[in-house]
């Protein structure tokens, strides 16, 4: 398929919309289908509005369209020996890159290279008034008031069409290596806790249960550093270990049932409410179970953090953590402004807007 600009006929189908209230379900690959709500209306299609529009090696930049491949702006990035810092998950080949950052998913490398949203650096969308607007732009800077760019890191398309995205990447590293060790799974947070006061060149790390895996990555010396205080055992196909959780083809995650997603401080304790697979330091806990969402909920607020039903939900009920009362506010007003006539992925976040 040959790369297009499709923004002028993509706001005229958004104007269109908006006059007659019909909803529109935005659409790229559909590798994400499963996240969230289902969500309703007419789907607009992102695959033909694709290209890769800049790219600067040397600024550490990217701009594409948001239908564009994302396995073709990584292996452009490899080609020139740089990646995505925050190594985005695709789960399918059809994945696009503007579906990387309306879903807002990050892969192992997230806690310690930063979210999607982190690495977000500007975008061009089409409003729910049909409006081509720009916002943030290519280079890092902080802003009074909203941040319009990032906002639309993991709104799943509720406050606007994404047509072009610029992100920041990184060098590849030179030299990778992950350390193995036995380990249950309260021995491997106390030592998760105590890696975390290093400065060694850490760029992930997993608990499956009965081991830690610790990937460290850099230069022959910052390797030879991490040699002296990780004492365990070399996994050989480290690269192949990474993908599988990245992508969710791991053992752990290759399996019908509910499957949960809790953001936890890194310190928090083990939850002990079903199978556990523990990423980021131990700031995220994939976890198994078919405990109510209520409790589940309410013991990962107790401990600060928030639980979301990421598969197995079958449109039934919420999937994501309730908003307090001033966060929804917030969320209603945003979308308000964004998206007037309430015409973007309706019930794509939440069933009631």
């Amino acid at each position: 398929m040959h790369d297009a600009d499709l923004s002028q006929a993509l706001a005229e189908q958004v104007r269109a919309a908006a006059e007659s209230g019909t909803p529109l379900l935005i659409r790229g690959g559909g590798t994400k289908d499963f996240y969230g709500l289902r969500g309703e209306g007419e789907p607009l299609s992102m695959v033909g509005h694709r290209g890769i529009v800049s790219y600067e090696p040397t600024e550490l930049v990217i701009t594409a369209r948001a239908g564009t491949p994302l396995a073709e702006v990584e292996q452009c990035l490899r080609d020139h020996g740089q990646q995505l810092p925050f190594e985005p998950p695709a789960f399918g080949a059809g994945a696009t890159i503007g579906g990387a950052v309306a879903s807002g998913l990050s892969g192992p490398r997230r806690a310690f290279a930063g979210a999607v949203r982190d690495n977000l650096l500007g975008v061009k969308l089409i409003n729910g008034r049909g409006q081509i607007l720009s916002f943030g732009g290519q280079v890092m800077k902080n802003v009074a008031g909203y941040d319009l760019s990032r906002i639309n890191a993991g709104a799943l398309g509720t406050l606007g069409v994404l047509l072009e995205v610029s992100l920041k990447v990184l060098p590849r590293p030179a030299f990778e290596r992950t350390a193995v060790f036995e380990m249950d799974e309260a021995t491997a947070l106390a030592r998760l806790t105590a890696l975390g006061r290093t400065s060694l060149s850490i760029t992930a790390t997993a608990h499956d249960g009965e081991r830690l895996y610790v990937r460290v990555c850099g230069g022959e010396r910052s390797l030879e550093a991490a040699e002296q205080v990780l004492d365990g055992q070399t996994l050989p196909e480290s690269r192949d270990f990474w993908h599988s959780v990245r992508e969710h083809s791991h053992p752990f995650f290759d399996r019908p049932g509910p499957l949960w997603r809790l953001s936890l401080p890194p310190a928090a304790p083990s939850l002990g409410l079903g199978e556990t697979f523990i990423e980021w330091g131990g700031a995220q806990r994939w976890l198994r179970s078919d405990a109510p969402a209520e409790v589940l909920r309410d013991r990962a607020a107790a401990l600060g953090g928030h639980a979301t039903l990421f598969r197995g939900h079958g449109d039934t009920g919420e999937v994501f953590h309730p908003l307090t009362p001033a966060l929804l506010r917030l969320h209603r007003n945003l979308k308000q402004a964004m998206d007037p006539a309430g015409i973007f992925n309706r019930h794509r976040m939440y069933s009631d807007f």
